[in-house]
């Protein structure tokens, strides 16, 4: 069993010992360490801080039992002689339920206490929990037990459990943030494959049974009236359109799992998507890029699904035979370039089917100017400039 911790907040070391331990998990919390680790490391100051043997924190599920249970002051081993997780009951469902300090010189004369330990449960006898509270709402609790000195805990314990308590309901809160903002995202992802789909391939499907049918009513006619040449020729179109809707549908599916950047790079990863969707839709794609400045994992990720986007929409409506798409880097910024010579449209009438609104929304989250010139006849050409954060060093591609 681990030591039950030396350091108590008594006297001026006592205090410069807290202060370093809220500091340990204000840095736990800020470094973006998993939900699992801050909280083991809010625990383990927790335990060391009140003098305690045991201590825990819990986070309960929707199903009764707890989603996180943190413990400290016992080896792997005794921890998996426990077994499962407890359940939302006896004095654990009460610090849940009432969402208040309790504070006992021994849990087994509570009125509340539900019966002895299971087997090779520590036997806890005084005991200390607070709750983790987002205003109203507790979202789960801390508790200690059995104070290796004798004479129970303190109302100065208590302060200090408080203290822990806050600084574990911002690293669950921040989790709880930043699940949202992963299903927000991959709900706009969705949204985003929805119109592709609508816009690339539902239309092509309605127009091939539209030309289907034709043929089916010409086949039916006199083969002397020439309705079958025009049958004939209807099924050819036919399959042409299948052979587009196909590709876009390739194209999509594409979208859906983009390559690792970090394996071959901002600037490869976009060359082998640009040359694959190329491909795909018959024509031909000039990839150029120099070297480029680190702009982070997310900007790297946003910058490159824009480019995907502008690509896919020059692949699709421009009518070019070649499409060009640039990628340069200077030392306070990377711009990407998208353009083409085909028939262009004006960028103020433009409908949904063409992406920009997606595109501008992509490019002001992640903080970067779009500019999309274009004109009936004229091409059009996608320039986005994305500011380097200070800091960052020239990397090769």
């Amino acid at each position: 069993m681990a030591d039950p911790g030396a350091a108590h907040p008594d006297g001026a070391a006592g205090q410069d010992e807290v202060l370093r331990r809220v500091s340990a998990a204000v840095l736990a919390v800020t470094r973006e360490l998993s939900v699992g680790d801050v909280l083991q490391v809010i625990v383990r100051s927790v335990r060391s801080l009140s003098g305690a043997r045991y201590a825990a924190l819990g986070v309960p599920d929707d199903r009764g039992s707890f989603a996180e249970f943190v413990v400290d002051g016992i080896s792997d081993r005794w921890r998996k002689a426990l077994g499962p997780l407890p359940r939302q009951h006896g004095m654990l469902g009460v610090m849940l339920r009432e969402g208040q300090p309790i504070r006992l010189s021994d849990i087994r004369d509570d009125p509340r206490f539900e019966g002895g330990w299971p087997p090779a449960h520590p036997d806890l006898v005084d005991i200390l929990g607070v709750p983790i509270k987002d205003g109203d709402r507790v979202l789960g609790f801390i508790f200690a037990a059995n104070k290796a000195s004798g004479g129970g805990f303190t109302a100065r314990d208590e302060e200090v459990l408080a203290l822990f308590a806050a600084h574990a309901t911002i690293a669950l809160t921040n989790a709880r943030l930043y699940e949202q903002a992963r299903q927000l995202s991959v709900l706009e992802e969705r949204a985003r494959l929805a119109r592709d789909l609508h816009d690339a391939v539902s239309q092509k499907l309605f127009s091939i049974r539209v030309k289907a049918r034709a043929a089916s009513v010409l086949a039916g006619r006199d083969p002397a009236s020439g309705d079958a040449d025009r049958a004939a020729a209807e099924m050819e179109s036919v399959a042409a359109l299948a052979g587009d809707a196909q590709a876009e549908l390739r194209a999509v599916i594409d979208g859906l799992a983009p390559p690792e950047i970090s394996e071959g790079g901002l600037a490869g990863s976009l060359r082998r998507y640009a040359l694959l969707a190329g491909r795909a839709h018959g024509v031909r794609v000039r990839f150029a890029s120099g070297d480029l400045p680190p702009l982070g994992a997310d900007r790297e990720a946003a910058l490159y699904r824009i480019a995907q986007e502008a690509l896919h929409n020059a692949l699709r409506h421009s009518g070019a035979a070649e499409v060009t798409v640039s990628l340069c880097g200077a030392a306070r910024k990377v711009t990407l370039e998208v353009s083409d010579q085909g028939k262009g449209f004006v960028p103020e009438l433009a409908t949904g089917g063409r992406g920009l609104p997606s595109l501008r929304a992509r490019a002001a989250g992640s903080g970067a100017s779009l500019e999309v010139r274009s004109a009936p006849g004229q091409g059009t050409t996608v320039r986005l400039v994305m500011p380097v954060g200070r800091g960052g060093s020239r990397r090769p591609l």
